[in-house]
């Protein structure tokens, strides 16, 4: 019998992605692919640069590969916001407007990307990526400590918290980078605070995304689990890694997580055509 779809009842699917009972080899193979984007996401994000493609190449339709990568991503960013939560690096009563907004965003936007084609971000983001890991990369004490806020925390979730949610459920590459560049230029926060309040917002948009994806039969629920269990261990390993690490630990990896996701979408821009 084929790997449980939320469909259910898809007798093509198990064709589909050619996994069954007798290719359980698989299996190892999407638990050792979550533990890495488990561990990548909990420091910069990028996740999604390893797990997507894998989902695609094992043959599922676009929209189900991206509805599985948000089910397993979900427990990374939640581990990770966990672990960040009790080190004390996040204030949930500060964060609960962001939460609340970047939820109704990402419903919006995994709306929109089940009727719409993402081509645009796709030729615009990696631009803005770039951009963000050259501010890091030339800026090297950006972060280091906290600054003096540009923006009231109020407005800001209420900003961010519907674009970035939008972006993420709608498309998602970079969404971490973003996050946290903001925090850090806008709320005056160390890289250290921005990396563990950026896993709160993607934990609540991947979750919101997430449900809608479920509610439209978009999610491959036995892939998503497994992968997801190497997500918790790579998450927690990293979030460790970050907590004692601090600003120094996060900034490489963000720049090169930047540069990479913008050379992946950069390159499927030039594939197209």
């Amino acid at each position: 019998m084929g790997l449980w779809s939320i469909e259910g009842s898809n007798p093509s699917l198990s064709a589909i992605t050619g996994m069954n009972a007798e290719s359980s080899w698989m299996f190892p193979l999407l638990f050792g692919v979550g533990v890495a984007a488990g561990w990548m996401d909990s420091i910069a994000g990028g996740g999604g640069l390893i797990t997507l493609p894998v989902l695609l190449n094992l043959g599922l339709p676009p929209a189900d590969a991206v509805g599985t990568n948000k089910l397993q991503a979900v427990f990374g960013s939640g581990s990770a916001a966990w672990h960040y939560g009790r080190a004390g690096l996040i204030n949930l009563r500060e964060a609960t407007v962001g939460i609340v907004f970047t939820a109704l965003g990402a419903f919006a936007g995994a709306v929109a990307v089940q009727h719409t084609r993402p081509d645009l971000l796709r030729t615009t983001i990696p631009f803005l990526l770039v951009g963000i890991a050259l501010y890091f990369l030339f800026r090297p004490q950006l972060g280091d400590a906290d600054a003096h806020p540009r923006l009231a925390s109020g407005p800001f979730h209420f900003v961010f918290g519907l674009a970035l949610g939008f972006y993420d459920g709608f498309f998602g590459p970079g969404t971490g980078s973003f996050w946290a560049m903001a925090y850090v230029l806008l709320l005056g926060f160390n890289l250290t605070k921005a990396t563990a309040h950026t896993k709160v917002m993607n934990f609540t948009s991947n979750a919101a995304s997430l449900a809608m994806f479920l509610f439209g039969s978009r999610a491959h629920v036995l892939a998503g689990l497994t992968m997801g269990v190497g997500q918790l261990i790579g998450a927690r390993v990293g979030a460790k890694m970050v907590i004692r690490r601090g600003a120094q630990f996060i900034r490489p990896v963000l720049v090169v997580v930047a540069i990479a996701i913008s050379a992946r979408l950069l390159w499927q821009n030039f594939a197209a055509y």
